[in-house]
């Protein structure tokens, strides 16, 4: 496995996270050896969701107001139907999320995630998947959606679904380790 020494990685969540979306990644990362701080839009604890119901809190390191995208060298962001929904309609996560398009940083997102990058308006030309549902809003978005388990876009790493779970990690881990894409910004 590729090392991610001295790679700060920012995990963007709010209640009702997909469990499995964020603990075996995070693993991953923290055996990679980065440097990962879960950041919520505000308290201490964020409470997950396991398939059909409400599961464990997880501890926030950071909430949104105190961080900013030049803090971090990567984003990973778990899904779940209704943490991406909730954080869209957040506009401090919407400009968090569009500072490492703008400044071409890995971003990783399974599942349900991209509805919250479909706010930041920088998808335009982008080659992505996500859960099915999204298909639409990611087409309308102005990308290009497939089925597949794991696509890679310029540092942009996005799968479907809990079951893509170890292409995932292993795109991200690398994409992670590659840093910043230039052909990733949006301006």
């Amino acid at each position: 496995m590729q090392t991610l020494n001295n790679k700060k990685v920012a995990v963007l969540l709010t209640d009702g996270f997909e469990e499995v979306e964020f603990t075996k990644p995070m693993e991953a990362l923290m055996n990679s050896g980065a440097d990962v701080e879960v950041i919520a839009p505000k308290g201490k604890k964020v409470k997950s969701w396991d398939h059909d119901h409400w599961s464990r809190e997880y501890d926030v390191d950071k909430n949104l107001n105190e961080v900013n995208s030049d803090d971090y060298n990567c984003l990973m962001l778990p899904g779940g139907v209704m943490n991406p929904d909730s954080l869209r309609m957040n506009d401090e996560a919407v400009e968090f999320v569009g500072g490492f398009f703008e400044k071409g940083k890995p971003i990783a997102a399974i599942c349900h995630a991209p509805q919250l990058m479909i706010e930041t308006g920088a998808l335009t030309g982008r080659e992505m998947t996500s859960y099915p549902s999204l298909k639409s809003d990611i087409k309308n978005a102005g990308a290009r959606w497939v089925d597949k388990e794991v696509v890679v876009d310029q540092g942009l790493t996005t799968s479907r679904n809990p079951d893509d779970i170890p292409a995932f990690i292993d795109k991200m881990i690398e994409e992670f380790a590659e840093g910043k894409h230039e052909r990733q910004k949006t301006i």
